[in-house]
């Protein structure tokens, strides 16, 4: 069995493109180093890394694609970038992208919006299906939607449904009003709150606490 080592380091502007999965990945940055080792691909992507797929557009300070048919796509420091056929936009500290799976795990500081149902989410992991449409959100979650700014310690948002499901001390502030319990589920699209475990709140009306 013959093996190929290909080793390529640039200092340039380089753009390329790798077609995978059906997909193509088009990429770009300051520098690169490349390796190819049987099946293995390696690519590292940095100082203004940058790719683009179909689906996806991710840009950071440093970039690595890995695996077969460059399946593993990891990003550090300063990332952003947005799902183009979900409408979603996001920041984070660092990125861990499996392509075949379609499913990414988001770290660190991080911030995405639901462009299309106006909702902004923060946390500290987001982990998003692309497949299921749902983000798995955990340790300081924050989420705006509409006149609701929704906390907890876990969030689970079913983007095509518009639902979110709290947990872990949740709680929904809306304007004035405040709800509590152990299980807090919101339907986006009607601001209907259903309540579950230790339920608590504060309703206004009138500027008249009742």
């Amino acid at each position: 069995m013959s093996i190929r080592i290909k080793i390529l380091i640039a200092y340039f502007f380089v753009i390329s493109i790798i077609y995978s999965f059906g997909d193509e990945i088009k990429f770009s940055s300051e520098k690169m180093t490349a390796r190819n080792l049987d099946d293995q691909n390696y690519t590292k992507l940095e100082r203004n890394a940058s790719i683009k797929t179909e689906s996806m557009e991710i840009f950071a300070d440093t970039i690595e694609l890995s695996g077969e048919e460059y399946r593993i796509v990891e990003a550090q420091s300063n990332v952003r970038g947005k799902y183009t056929e979900d409408g979603f936009d996001f920041t984070c500290n660092k990125l861990y992208y499996d392509r075949k799976t379609k499913i990414v795990k988001l770290e660190g500081v991080v911030h995405l919006i639901d462009t299309k149902n106006n909702v902004d989410a923060k946390a500290q992991v987001i982990d998003y299906n692309q497949n299921t449409c749902v983000a798995v959100m955990q340790i300081s979650v924050e989420i705006k939607s509409k006149d609701d700014f929704c906390t907890g310690a876990m969030g689970i948002y079913h983007k095509n449904e518009k639902i979110l499901e709290l947990t872990g001390s949740p709680q929904i502030l809306r304007g004035d009003d405040k709800f509590r319990a152990q299980e807090i589920v919101l339907d986006m699209e009607t601001e209907e709150i259903k309540l579950d475990g230790k339920v608590r709140g504060t309703v206004t009306e009138d500027g008249t606490n009742n």
